[in-house]
């Protein structure tokens, strides 16, 4: 069909199937528009209007026969594929879905309720994949090409983006997206979604205002960053903050906040920030707390020299399979640093600097649970000692839902940073621990409620 009458119109037969109208209408607004979808100096809204004048301009100029409804989804489609991210735009804009994962352009996998379904939406070819992988990282200042084909950026609402192309992505481009929700979660959500208890809760609450050091460890996709973000906001809003992370991730409620986000190198080679830089450079900010999206290198060793100095209440997050392994991986990554320490002396560091580790899981039945609250005590010989304060059974049963119906309960060991927290007027009861009779306490009881 010759798509093209004498004044440049599109001549559209009644009937046409409303691709090939989608199709057409696409052309028309790239030959109409041009160069102008890129103009930077328009925002999103102007954009959107733009091509939504243009789209609706087309309709009523070739009289097609579609309905206003369908008019309305081709005209929904291609502001997607132009200014948003095409087919998983709706992906995106569903609540109920938490990760999007994108194997090259025909398969679009979706995570929903901890579990993974395989979508029937596709992007055209993966040309179109990777404009909309550009586009993500361009907006945060990021590159992606041949020569550097790995990238970490994020979405305007926080989502975590990881993308990855050829050479290394063998079968196109690979798109990773975790979402954050609009409002974020609160620990009401995750006592609602019993992945904590109301007194793990409280108690957790206790110890970030009481400025214990507190780090959340956990498998990859187990929960670490939003535990991370909920536990932030229980910092008083009167304190200074500082965020470190490699993409900013964090939305702290404080009004007294310093995000910091590390760059990574340009086109020529030049220009990287490592989160070792951010860190060292946030102890001269004059910080109440540090705060760091994710240890996993060098970094490691300043933030424990950190809270070995003063800066007391920092939290940070970690890979690890359980706590004990988050101390293990603690030492690796301090080694990492590129300094000759005896582990001797880097477990005195760590055991000196860390107070209580909070490990969060993905149990098979999908759900993320706090799993273990542990205690670092200091050491006996070479070997730092830890008490679990809560555990999650590893056992029990799964009820009509598929749901695993275990509990975090208390092991009846009161903790020794209690005493601590005594001191500061901040008195826990026994009772939380499950510890009810003096035997089980170190130290004198402080009280029997809340403070």
């Amino acid at each position: 069909m010759d798509t093209h009458d004498s004044t440049g119109q599109f001549g559209l037969r009644a009937g046409d199937h409303a691709e090939e109208v989608k199709d057409q209408a696409r052309t028309s607004l790239l030959d109409g528009l041009g160069s102008r979808l890129y103009d930077p100096s328009l925002t999103e809204a102007a954009m959107t209007e733009l091509v939504s004048e243009h789209l609706n301009d087309f309709f009523v100029t070739n009289s097609t026969t579609l309905r206003a409804d369908e008019r309305l989804r081709i005209t929904q489609s291609i502001t997607d594929d132009l200014l948003r991210h095409g087919p998983i735009e709706p992906f995106l804009a569903d609540p109920s879905i938490g990760e999007i994962m994108v194997n090259g352009a025909k398969h679009i996998y979706i995570e929903r309720g901890g579990r993974l379904e395989l979508t029937r939406a596709q992007f055209r070819d993966n040309a179109q994949l990777r404009g909309v992988i550009e586009r993500i990282v361009g907006r945060v200042g990021r590159r992606i090409d041949e020569s550097s084909p790995m990238v970490d950026a994020r979405l305007p609402d926080g989502s975590r983006v990881n993308a990855i192309i050829p050479p290394l992505a063998v079968d196109g481009p690979t798109l990773t997206i975790r979402k954050f929700t609009a409002d974020g979660f609160t620990i009401d959500d995750l006592i609602r979604t019993r992945s904590i208890t109301p007194d793990v809760a409280a108690m957790i609450d206790i110890c970030v205002r009481g400025r214990l050091n507190l780090l959340v460890s956990g498998g990859t996709g187990s929960g670490k960053t939003t535990l991370l973000n909920i536990l932030s906001s229980f910092i008083p809003s009167d304190e200074r903050i500082v965020t470190i992370e490699d993409a900013v991730e964090l939305r702290l409620r404080q009004p007294h906040v310093i995000r910091l986000e590390s760059r990574p190198a340009n086109i020529e080679g030049k220009g990287e920030v490592h989160i070792r830089d951010l860190v060292r450079n946030s102890l001269r900010m004059r910080p109440d707390r540090i705060v760091v999206g994710e240890c996993r290198g060098g970094e490691t060793l300043d933030m424990l020299q950190a809270m070995n100095t003063g800066h007391d209440g920092s939290l940070s997050t970690l890979h690890a399979n359980s706590p004990r392994d988050a101390l293990s991986r603690i030492e690796t990554m301090v080694l990492m640093a590129g300094v000759d320490l005896p582990i001797r002396a880097i477990r005195e560091q760590v055991a000196s600097a860390l107070d209580l580790i909070v490990h969060t899981s993905r149990l098979r039945d999908g759900s993320r649970r706090v799993t273990h609250v542990s205690e670092v005590v200091g050491m006996e010989g070479d070997t730092i000692t830890m008490n679990d304060i809560f555990l999650l059974p590893d056992y029990g049963e799964i009820d009509e839902h598929g749901m695993f119906t275990g509990t975090l309960s208390p092991t009846g060991i009161r903790p020794v940073f209690a005493e601590r927290l005594a001191e500061q007027g901040i008195h826990v009861p026994a009772e939380v621990f499950g510890a009810t009779h003096d035997r089980h306490l170190r130290g004198r009881n402080h009280g029997d409620g809340w403070s």
